[in-house]
């Protein structure tokens, strides 16, 4: 899947166009989930996920968006970023919306993300708080 938009940037689901440097830089310095994120963890969660690159005229990565998922019946996205050089010209929107795309053949039951600053966006394509937090658990560090 290529997808095409404006301004000269596509989405592509090719996992070799993956810049490993790049996304493995934005995450450990830049993304506040993920900040000290080691080069080997980033590598590795690439090769297990579902990968969404956005690229610039010159094929320059400007964003990253990585989805967990079965395909059949659950997602978890994951490391959305957009390069600060290219914010605030909506290509968060539009890799969100090519992730919805991608999955909707699919027909998950469900797909879910953690944000701490983003819920408006996410609410645009139908993301809701969950409905019943009580009966979710986590297992780690951070749960």
């Amino acid at each position: 899947m290529i997808a095409h938009v404006a301004d000269g940037y596509e989405i592509d689901v090719d996992t070799d166009r993956i810049d490993v440097n790049r996304v493995h830089h934005w995450l450990s310095t830049d993304a506040y989930w993920a900040l000290g994120r080691e080069r080997q963890i980033v590598e590795r969660s690439i090769r297990a996920s579902l990968n969404f690159g956005v690229y610039d005229g010159n094929n320059d990565q400007v964003a990253y968006a990585r989805v967990v998922t079965d395909l059949a019946t659950f997602a978890w996205l994951c490391d959305v970023y957009v390069d600060r050089g290219h914010r605030g010209i909506g290509l968060g929107r539009r890799l969100v919306a090519a992730v919805r795309e991608h999955l909707a053949p699919y027909q998950l039951k469900r797909m879910l993300l953690v944000t701490a600053d983003a819920h408006g966006l996410y609410a645009e394509f139908g993301f809701v708080p969950l409905a019943e937090p009580q009966n979710w658990m986590a297992l780690g560090a951070e749960g």
